[in-house]
This record gives structure tokens, C-alpha cells and sequence, in this order.
């Protein structure tokens, strides 16, 4: 049997730091704006699934294509 101490009293081991706890999110700001001012997707051509125009025939063939029913194919 050691009669020796079970810590090195010279070199004493560093309490573990508690983890700092993350900052608490901010509230959700409550808007009180009119929501119908405001241009929502469906308001313009896109978000109907519209595409941007643009000039070719390949363009053409490629929405002829896409736009063709099933009962064409």
C-alpha cells in the first residue's frame, strides 16, 4: 500500500467550465401591415409558371414540348 496522496496537490486538475448557454432567439416581431399592399408570386406571370420571354425557335419547340397534352405524345 502508497501512503501517497490519490492528487498531485501541486498540480490540481481545472475545473471543466460550464458551457456557455447559447443567447436566447429574439421574440418574433408581430407586423401589422396590411397584408393585400404587398405583390405576393401570384400576382405576376411567373407565378403562374410563366416563363421569361425569349427569342428562337428551340425555345419555342422546348415550351411546345412541355406544354404538349398526354394525349399527343
Amino acid at each position: 500500500m502508497s501512503s501517497a496522496p490519490a492528487s498531485d496537490p501541486q498540480h490540481p486538475q481545472p475545473e471543466p467550465r460550464p458551457e456557455a448557454a447559447p443567447a436566447p432567439r429574439p421574440k418574433p416581431r408581430l407586423v401589422f401591415d396590411d397584408p393585400l399592399d404587398q405583390q405576393s408570386s401570384d400576382d405576376t406571370d411567373r407565378g403562374w409558371g410563366e416563363r421569361p420571354a425569349s427569342a428562337g425557335s428551340a425555345a419555342d419547340l422546348a415550351r411546345f414540348l412541355d406544354e404538349k397534352p398526354p394525349h399527343h405524345v
